[in-house]
């Protein structure tokens, strides 16, 4: 345990910073897993339409820094690819 008071309160953040960034991170998978869900059941709406939510969901987690641009680039890239292919 910390023996300084800033290192406790900078313990007790993390904590909760923690348990915020598990629940975000957790969100953006189930927007992906919805589109991946709507391409292998083959509705080309309903994948578009799972897209265009997931999309904003995506470049959040880019802004706020739960993923690099470039991995949420390549995956709606590879996601609209798969789309575009149904």
């Amino acid at each position: 345990m910390a023996n300084i008071k800033s290192a406790a309160k900078q313990a007790r953040k993390a904590v909760r910073n923690a348990a915020t960034n598990k629940a975000r991170m957790s969100r953006i998978r189930t927007y992906v897993k919805k589109v991946e869900a709507a391409i292998e059941s083959g509705d080309k709406n309903a994948a578009q339409s799972a897209l265009k939510a997931a999309q904003p969901e995506l470049h959040r987690g880019a802004g706020k820094g739960y993923l690099h641009r470039n991995t949420v680039a390549r995956k709606l890239s590879r996601l609209s690819a798969r789309v575009k292919a149904l």
